[in-house]
């Protein structure tokens, strides 16, 4: 059973006549009839009271008129919501991030909904190391890294520089003091994030290679919870300088430039290579294009090849 089939039932249906249904469909009567009596074939019924000269329905006939009018508006409504989908006017957006990712996100979805408020948006926190995985199993479209994925499973797109800041309280003996050393470091208390991550890694082996000592004194589960424990004057930190531009612009913290640390990390939007992105997500994407051309640096849109 086809829906040609039931537009064609339904017209001769509401026609009350074979010869008028043809009219309406642009088609032969012939035509017309055999598709009836097709229908009729498959569903083993006779629909249409032929003894009659108004052409009414038979018992299975008006049953079969019920369903056709539920299913025939069902496609109405299916075309209609894929025309909205395309168009932007409904959807949904899925991506994930961890806590510092997430701040990258934060004004370029400010920027999205701003032109598509009627997509629903939902940010999945996750390890970052689990990202990949979780694209791989299409929990989300999109994942927000500081690491470049297999290039063969995953397309990777650059959009983001930032750098590491060693961060103080304002009342810090570091905090008027335009740069230190590293060997300065030495005697510092460090608070640090208790996830093992690379960025964690690079920076032990930039004290160890300048043989000096990393005091790693309290460790902490959130980077909100260690900048907040160090305004409160506890130890210094180094951290994404993303995730201390707020403190930094209030003066709750100051950034002391280290000559020896020149950390670079680059945040990456990645989705499968393989995948065919919803429209919403293309319309993500664009909008991420457009804040790098706007605003320039830090931001950027660089897909990164090979």
């Amino acid at each position: 059973m086809e829906l040609n089939q039931l537009e064609t039932f339904l017209a001769v249906a509401e026609e009350r006549s074979f010869s008028r249904a043809a009219v309406r469909m642009h088609r032969t009567q012939p035509a017309i009839s055999q598709v009836v009596r097709k229908l009729e074939v498959e569903t083993g019924e006779i629909l249409f009271d032929r003894s009659a000269r108004d052409g009414a329905l038979t018992s299975a006939g008006e049953l079969l008129r019920t369903y056709a009018l539920r299913l025939l508006a069902l496609r109405r409504e299916a075309d209609s919501a894929l025309r909205e989908l395309r168009s932007l006017e409904r959807g949904q957006l899925v991506l994930a991030a961890n806590e510092y990712t997430c701040l990258y996100l934060l004004p370029v979805l400010d920027a999205f909904r701003r032109q598509h408020y009627q997509i629903d948006v939902t940010v999945q926190r996750s390890l970052a190391s689990q990202i990949p995985e979780g694209l791989s199993l299409r929990s989300f479209e999109l994942g927000v890294i500081s690491f470049r994925p297999d290039p063969e499973r995953f397309r990777s797109i650059a959009v983001y520089s930032d750098t590491l800041a060693f961060v103080v309280h304002p009342g810090h003996r570091f905090a008027a003091q335009p740069r230190v050393s590293i060997a300065d470091l030495g005697g510092e208390s460090f608070v640090a994030h208790n996830v093992s991550s690379p960025l964690r890694r690079q920076v032990v082996e930039i004290f160890e290679r300048h043989r000096r000592p990393l005091n790693i004194r309290v460790e902490l589960p959130t980077i909100d919870s260690i900048k907040r424990f160090i305004t409160m004057g506890n130890g210094v930190a180094l951290l994404p300088r993303l995730t201390v531009q707020r403190e930094l612009e209030t003066g709750e913290l100051i950034a002391v430039p280290v000559d020896e640390l020149h950390v670079r990390r680059v945040l990456r939007l990645v989705h499968r290579r393989d995948a065919t992105l919803s429209h919403a997500a293309g319309a993500f994407l664009r909008i991420v294009r457009e804040m790098a051309r706007s605003q320039g640096a830090p931001f950027a849109f660089q897909v990164e090849r090979g």
